[in-house]
């Protein structure tokens, strides 16, 4: 598998001129959000993002000035929903490091993640990317709604294999899928192409959560976070969807119960986690997860042989391969 620094060498440039426009992005005269918004940019992660934009544009017809403001604009809109994720879910890390709200308090973190979101839509007004919002700003409702989905879930935990993949398509797979399709639009492609980078992004992007499914019930050691913590979390991740759709009603009732009120022992936690793995529940996930994963290649197929495409499917391999 390829590392994300070799992945990245055919938009290399690009990335460099990215950070410098996604900062002067955030800028403000108030100085304690220019503060905030420099810790932000400052624990960026892997920029997975961006390079899924960068990437489409340049496969499907080039980079320009739309390419940049795609990156920029999904990156401000999702960094805001991150932002306020960590107030919802009470969470006082992101990616190893305090949040803002663990810093700044939740009141000043609901704020910045406000204002990140209009920096957003008036980057895209400001530029006339009409499509481009239209296609952003889908995303983040759909974003909020597959949220709402999986706490109304959480409360009977009575998700079934087809509510799950609605929940992880609006989650997680339609910010790739936007990454894609914007990536597209930028490079003036026509709407056929568009809608195929739109479904390209899709299924990487459920594969995506998959692999992160499976993390939970993986080797804390080998991937640097501990096991268990969706169990602890109560949320129904697709091993665990699967083993109980297999098991009697008292093992199924078992399990639930555990799950519900001894989500916090960690003898407990161990038993779900080898009740799914004696299941298939692990095998039958990862066959998922390459399902998708195939997919999403045969669809890049389709497009002219280009460093741009050989990257997008090293990204493909990348995200169901990485070991974080």
């Amino acid at each position: 598998m390829k590392k994300i620094d070799e992945i990245k060498l055919p938009i290399a440039k690009e990335m460099d001129e990215f950070e410098i426009r996604f900062k002067q992005s955030m800028k403000s005269d108030v100085a304690l959000l220019d503060k905030i918004t420099y810790y932000i940019v400052k624990r960026k992660g892997k920029q997975i993002r961006p390079m899924f934009v960068f990437l489409s544009a340049k496969m499907c017809g080039g980079m320009n000035d739309s390419a940049y403001n795609a990156a920029s604009l999904i990156e401000l809109l999702h960094t805001a929903t991150l932002v306020h994720d960590d107030v919802v879910d009470d969470s006082n890390e992101r990616r190893g490091f305090f949040s803002v709200n663990a810093l700044w308090k939740n009141k000043i973190a609901v704020l910045v993640g406000d204002y990140l979101l209009s920096r957003g839509l008036m980057l895209a007004v400001d530029n006339n990317e009409f499509k481009l919002l239209g296609i952003v700003s889908n995303a983040v409702r759909e974003m909020s709604e597959g949220e709402l989905l999986q706490i109304e879930k959480a409360r009977k935990l009575d998700i079934e294999e087809k509510i799950y993949f609605d929940i992880i398509r609006q989650k997680t797979a339609v910010l790739i899928a936007s990454c894609c399709a914007c990536g597209a639009v930028a490079a003036k492609a026509d709407d056929e192409i568009v809608e195929k980078m739109r479904q390209f992004g899709e299924y990487v992007g459920i594969a995506f959560q998959i692999k992160d499914d499976l993390f939970d019930f993986g080797n804390s050691e080998e991937i640097g976070k501990p096991t268990g913590i969706d169990i602890k979390e109560k949320k129904m991740t697709l091993p665990l969807i699967y083993a109980l759709s297999k098991s009697s009603y008292f093992e199924k009732r078992k399990i639930i119960n555990i799950i519900k009120n001894h989500n916090e022992d960690p003898q407990k936690v161990k038993e779900v986690i080898g009740y799914v793995i004696k299941s298939g529940g692990i095998e039958y996930a990862q066959k998922q997860m390459e399902g998708y994963k195939s997919k999403a290649l045969q669809l890049l197929n389709e497009f002219e042989n280009n460093p741009a495409r050989n990257s997008l499917e090293q990204l493909v391999k990348y995200t169901t391969e990485r070991k974080n």
